[in-house]
């Protein structure tokens, strides 16, 4: 800056002395500065004008590139961040509405505000009040610390020592509570989003843990892709957004109010028109508001593509770690690095298009919020000097009362300076605050779209690509509203007598609406141990999500006996089982929690000896129940599958749904497993491709794959088959 300074001097040297005054070359510069930037500003405008009246180009919402020489391989990468897009506007329901400043989002935030702020008297609102509290009295105190700044000018003036120094300790006085005070406010604004948020995790935890929507929001529904990050990230983003601004509205406005009445009163102290500055000062920002909506380029729409971009790019990445053997076997890194580099290259070229519009906007709004309304704020400030009447009939040669009145002045010009200096600041800030509520609008658009998935799905109700059409369903599945609508029950049996499992014309419908088996109707008692057969995508392990309530019944009747106290109904063992957080003994009883282990009077031997039942003694000999492990890593794959077992033996369920649970096992320990589990009077339903474990059932279920399936009592020959075939 110094060099280019000098090189303007120097230049302006040699125009005077070529007869072109200092004042004159410094208007030609001001003016070519404007001038460039106006050329600047309007061209772009002009260009859209042009481009409007000849052909116009569609490009499905994305923003068309500027550039006319666009490679091949970025045109390829924008069709692929357009199919990109498109994927994810199908998940989105026919009624979708983009976040922004309207009345959905309006309703949004009064549902959410609702949850935050759950009774007029609760433990949120006294954090309100005393935020309120605490923002007013930081603008009284503002005001105070003006006029005491343009006291201590007035006795410089006046060279008032001892006045002076009154009103310096005064000054030193009030920055006690006033330092305490802006950090209170900061302190609150935190305690604000703290509790704002605790208010909005509890009830999404509540509605998450409802009917198992934790299962269903990931498995049946669509529309939410990473509920983990928005029950996290996008919660405390919303609720520290709230709480920031609520401070950024409520205290400009405020300052505004109490500021603009501090000011009128100095003016008729001055005896002065009370009017025409703030009238001049208001109309000054409307027209400066309106010039800056005008020129404003459409950052919206710059911030979206760069999103898409950016989008892109993480996808390339997962794609890559997703399919990172296959990539390593095929050797084609080359290939992946170039599209890499093309789709970072596009975003590089976008975030400069939105650096560049911004530099020029920035630039003219410092222009009217720095000078332009500086400008302003010293008219108001000398109007009423310059048109106050307050000559009186003193005699000129009167010293006092001419010092006094230049102090009183000076005393004037000082306190209304710093006020102004305020009430720009406060306008600045609502004029800022623009951004963060259209910020604050995508945030209210994504949580409380996830409540209310949640409570959809609570419901029933399901949105979810289809991989059939409405109208080849066969009647089967009906839609409403274009969501299957699961017109099934599920009857609860509390006869003790009657505790078998009934399907009655139930299809075996997957979460996108694939129909597996149109039809199936079959009677499960206790005793009856069943094994299902059939090739692979047939419905055997969707019938077990069916009978544990994790699929919808979308018709037909299922009747299954309530579970009764401490004895579940039925008891799911996958191939590969959960391992929880917590010690030994928390892997043994879960579901189930100490306490429930205590009230069931089990003790450690108990689980000792179950533990020896499945062979898995050893641990218990090497680690206490108590020790906590990372048993995921630590168990090896058929140790697991002998610690879900271990779970069956705990809970002694009347059913166990058992999905190739034993895979890992050799066949000596599982066929004792077999043997105990029917000893306990467990009937089993079992998925296997182990012919040892035919023996162990008395009725098969054979699906053949493209629909149908026969149920039938298992023959003494059957039982004893070597030989497995689907």
């Amino acid at each position: 800056m110094s060099v280019l300074s000098k090189y303007v001097d120097r230049i302006a040297e040699k125009c005077e002395h070529n007869g072109l005054t200092k004042h004159a070359f410094s208007y030609a510069l001001v003016t070519s500065a404007i001038l460039a930037l106006t050329v600047k500003v309007t061209i772009p405008y002009a260009k859209n004008g042009k481009t409007q009246k000849g052909k116009p180009k569609v490009n499905n919402g994305a923003l068309t590139p500027l550039e006319t020489d666009i490679s091949e391989e970025d045109s390829k990468l924008a069709e692929a961040e357009k199919l990109l897009v498109a994927q994810q506007l199908k998940k989105k329901s026919n009624n979708f509405i983009e976040p922004g400043l309207n009345k959905e989002f309006l309703k949004q935030l009064k549902m959410l505000a609702k949850i935050m702020v759950p009774q007029t008297f609760c433990y949120e609102t006294g954090l309100l009040s005393i935020h309120t509290f605490c923002l007013i009295s930081r603008t009284f105190l503002s005001i105070y610390v003006a006029a005491l700044e343009g006291a201590l000018v007035k006795f410089i003036v006046r060279k008032d020592v001892k006045q002076f120094a009154l009103v310096l300790l005064k000054w030193f006085g009030i920055a006690i509570p006033a330092t305490f005070v802006n950090s209170m406010i900061r302190f609150l604004e935190s305690k604000l989003a703290l509790a704002f948020r605790t208010r909005l995790v509890r009830h999404s935890y509540r509605l998450y843990f409802k009917n198992q929507n934790y299962y269903r929001v990931s498995n049946l529904d669509g529309r939410i892709e990473n509920a983990d990050h928005r029950l996290t990230e996008d919660i405390s983003v919303f609720a520290s957004s709230v709480a920031h601004l609520y401070s950024s509205l409520t205290k400009p406005c405020f300052d505004l109010m109490l500021i603009g009445l501090a000011l009128m009163r100095s003016s008729r102290k001055m005896k002065a028109n009370i009017i025409t500055g703030p009238a001049l000062s208001v109309g000054v920002i409307a027209l400066t508001a309106h010039i800056l909506r005008i020129v404003s380029p459409k950052f919206g729409q710059l911030v979206s593509e760069e999103a898409n971009r950016y989008g892109y790019l993480r996808h390339i990445h997962s794609r890559i770690i997703t399919n990172a053997e296959e990539i390593a076997f095929y050797g084609g890194h080359k290939v992946e690095m170039q599209q890499l580099r093309q789709a970072y290259n596009r975003l590089v070229n976008q975030m400069t298009t939105i650096f560049n519009q911004k530099l020029w906007f920035i630039m003219l709004e410092q222009f009217f919020m720095k000078y332009v309304w500086s400008g302003t704020g010293m008219i108001m400030v000398s109007l009423p000097i310059l048109t106050g009447s307050d000559m009186g009939s003193a005699s000129k040669r009167d010293t006092d009362i001419t010092e006094s009145r230049v102090s009183e002045r000076t005393q004037y010009l000082t306190t209304a300076r710093n006020l102004l200096i305020s009430a720009a600041d406060a306008i600045e800030r609502l004029m800022s605050s623009y951004k963060e509520i259209v910020s604050l609008a995508g945030y209210t658009y994504r949580v409380a779209g996830m409540m209310d998935v949640f409570e959809e799905t609570a419901q029933g109700l399901y949105c979810k690509t289809s991989v059939i059409e409405n109208d080849q369903t066969n009647g089967i599945i009906e839609h409403r509203n274009g969501k299957p609508i699961a017109k099934g029950r599920i009857i609860y049996s509390d006869d003790p007598e009657n505790m078998a499992i009934n399907l009655r014309a139930v299809p075996v419908v997957t979460p996108n609406c694939d129909i597996v088996v149109p039809k199936l109707t079959l009677c499960i008692e206790p005793g009856v141990h069943l094994l299902i057969t059939g090739p692979n995508g047939c419905g055997k392990s969707s019938l077990f999500r069916i009978l544990s309530g994790l699929w919808p019944i979308y018709a037909g009747e299922l009747q299954i006996p309530r579970p009764v106290k401490d004895i579940p109904c039925m008891f799911y063992i996958p191939q590969r089982p959960y391992m929880s957080i917590g010690s030994l003994c928390d892997q043994i009883i879960y579901p189930d929690t100490r306490d429930d282990m205590k009230r069931k009077n089990i003790s450690e031997n108990e689980l000792r000896r179950i533990l020896k039942l499945v062979s898995l003694e050893h641990i218990a000999q090497r680690d206490s129940f108590d020790v906590v492990r990372d048993w995921k890593d630590i168990l090896s794959g058929g140790e697991k599958q002998r610690m879900a077992i271990a779970r069956l033996f705990y809970h002694k369920p009347r059913y166990a749904l058992l999905d190739e649970c034993t895979s890992a096992v050799s066949i000596d320990v599982e066929s004792s497993i077999y043997e105990i589990a029917k000893g306990m009077g467990i009937t089993l339903l079992t998925i296997t491709h182990r012919p040892t474990l035919w023996k162990y059932h008395t009725h098969i279920l054979e699906f053949d794959g493209l629909g149908n399936w026969q149920f039938r009592k298992m023959n003494v020959d059957e039982q004893q088959k070597e030989l497995f075939l689907s």
